[in-house]
């Protein structure tokens, strides 16, 4: 730790992960210490947290006092300390940096594996307390459990639930569950039909391999009766509304088995849920408000995903121009909102979701992400969106309103001249179609890779004839061919498109020239992202019109007003 980088992270203030401590008015003791190192120890947000001891809360430096007899502080000693006085030992690093003519004590602390405590049993964790703060706050019981299963250390799902048997579930949820094999044929686990009710239960992980017959999380949840499932597992809940403005026009709630729910909310839909048909060549296809594959994708993620240790309430709501579904619990350590469609499956209930796959429910791939964007997009609306997502909460919106049944069409006529599109391409198309234009950069954010794995779509899909491009470097853009903007009945929209890019330029050209006196043709080029070959003709341009008028000749050649 230099100086310059414990300035650098001080300038940062006070985070989940950094912490300051004064020692202006009180010391701070060996007992504050560990206290604060196992807080720290126990933010899963990040693999190292800082305590800075000898900064204000304002980040002022006003320096740590000497700990040790001999008029210094050992840092070997205070790391003694920390792992003597926490549980399980906390290895800290400890740096003393000089800065403003005082001394620091900056401690590295690393993150646990596993819920710390200070030697005395005192248990606290780092978060954003109610005033917007970080604090340490009292770590409780179901906030560890639930924060093992999300970095995969617990599986919840899989936890025996005291004092409840196999008398408290149901055989009708056995033969639910052998009748969505057979029903989603091919994507079930077909072996598992065969099996009498206590051997399915067991190699499902429903309850216990031992002569107990106890019955797990995971047993409750798929086979429970509700009585059952309510006394022994109160923080499972489930609500369909049906919202109407400010109007509530349906408000149930649900402690069903899973199966059995999403059987129910499955008819719901079915019955709301319209569909116009689309003629594509002699082929009819039908285009819903919202795609079946993806609703059902997403109300079992939700039921999978959610943190069962949580008190709260997984919501299904279908509102005039959308379906909004939450889940308590937030997205796993290492999920984001750009990493959502890239990163590799990270289940909060892995036995849950495993139950789920065997029965045919979600993609086997374990992407049914994939599947709740692709088939939105596919059916001509906006792409879906968890930006309302917080730390608690995983919230889904699929958009709905007025389907573009001409981008339909398209996508159909590629796919039947063996032109099928995949994800990333209809991504592209749909933002395209909706924001007119679009960089590489911009469409590697959207498809969340590389600008090389981004470039490399939008050039087959120009290869296709679907998309063009203008202008050069960082700041080339795309926009759809002619072609494209026929097919969706929009051929006014190419024209407004070029158009509007060549107004554009000469408006940024004459603005340059107003602020800085004179052009070339090179920065004529940066400026509006475009190749010298077509710098040379805006200038071109401008000069006939007598906008501008050219000074020197060939290359030192240089435009002004007059």
């Amino acid at each position: 730790m230099t100086p310059g980088d414990l300035r650098a992270l001080i300038a940062g203030g006070e985070t989940r992960t950094v912490e300051f401590k004064s020692e202006v008015r009180a010391e701070f003791s060996d007992g504050d210490l560990a206290e604060a190192a196992a807080c720290l120890a126990n933010n899963s947000d990040a693999e190292i947290s800082w305590l800075l001891v000898g900064v204000e809360d304002d980040g002022r430096i006003t320096g740590a006092r000497t700990r040790h007899d001999d008029g210094r502080t050992d840092p070997m000693r205070v790391q003694a300390v920390i792992a003597n006085k926490t549980r399980p030992s906390v290895v800290a690093r400890v740096h003393i940096v000089p800065l403003d003519g005082v001394g620091v004590l900056a401690i590295e602390i690393p993150a646990a594996h596993q819920p710390t405590s200070t030697s005395d049993g005192l248990f606290k964790r780092r978060v954003i307390g109610s005033d917007g703060k970080p604090a340490c706050m009292p770590f409780q019981f179901h906030e560890m459990q639930a924060q093992q299963a999300e970095l995969q250390r617990l599986d919840y799902s899989a936890l025996p639930v005291r004092d409840v048997g196999p008398d408290a579930l149901d055989p009708l949820e056995f033969e639910r569950y052998r009748r969505s094999i057979r029903e989603n044929s091919g994507a079930g686990d077909e072996a598992l039909i065969g099996l009498d009710d206590l051997e399915l239960a067991k190699v499902l992980g429903a309850v216990a391999f031992d002569s107990s017959g106890t019955v797990t999380v995971l047993g409750l949840l798929l086979f429970g009766r509700p009585e059952a499932l309510a006394a022994a597992l109160p923080t499972h809940e489930i609500a369909f509304q049906v919202l109407s403005g400010s109007e509530v026009e349906v408000n149930d709630f649900f402690r069903w088995p899973l199966l059995r729910t999403m059987d129910e909310f499955d008819r719901r839909f079915r019955a709301r849920n319209r569909e116009r048909e689309l003629a594509v060549g002699m082929t009819r296809i039908g285009v819903p408000d919202y795609s079946p594959r993806a609703f059902r994708e997403a109300v079992a993620n939700a039921l999978t995903h959610r943190d069962y240790s949580r008190l709260g309430t997984v919501h299904v709501q279908w509102r005039d121009d959308r379906i909004e579904i939450s889940s308590p619990g937030g997205f796993p350590p290492g999920v984001r909102l750009d990493n959502l469609l890239v990163t590799p499956p990270r289940p909060r209930n892995p036995l849950l979701a495993s139950a789920f796959k065997r029965a045919g429910l979600v993609e086997r791939t374990a992407r049914g992400i994939d599947t709740i964007f692709e088939q939105q997009v596919r059916n001509g609306r906006q792409a879906p969106s968890y930006e309302r997502s917080t730390e608690h909460n995983v919230a889904l919106q699929l958009p709905g309103g007025e389907s573009n049944l001409e981008f339909v069409r398209m996508i159909a006529e590629e796919a039947r001249d063996e032109r099928p599109l995949g994800l990333d391409d209809l991504m592209i198309l749909n933002r395209l179609h909706r924001e007119r234009r679009m960089t590489t950069a911009e469409a590697a954010g959207l498809v969340q890779k590389s600008e090389g794995d981004a470039r490399a779509t939008l050039e087959r899909l120009r290869e296709q004839g679907l998309i063009e491009a203008r202008g050069s470097g960082p700041g080339r853009a795309w926009h759809f061919a002619a072609a494209t903007y026929r097919r969706l009945g929009q051929e006014a929209g190419y024209v407004r498109q070029r158009g509007f890019e060549t107004i554009q330029q000469e408006q940024m050209v004459r603005q340059y020239v107003v602020e800085n006196g004179r052009i070339t043709r090179r920065e004529a080029a940066e400026l509006c992202r475009i190749t010298p070959r077509q710098a040379s003709h805006l200038l071109s341009r401008l000069r006939s019109r007598g906008d501008l008028v050219m000074h020197g000749s060939r290359r030192s050649a240089w435009y002004a007003l007059e």
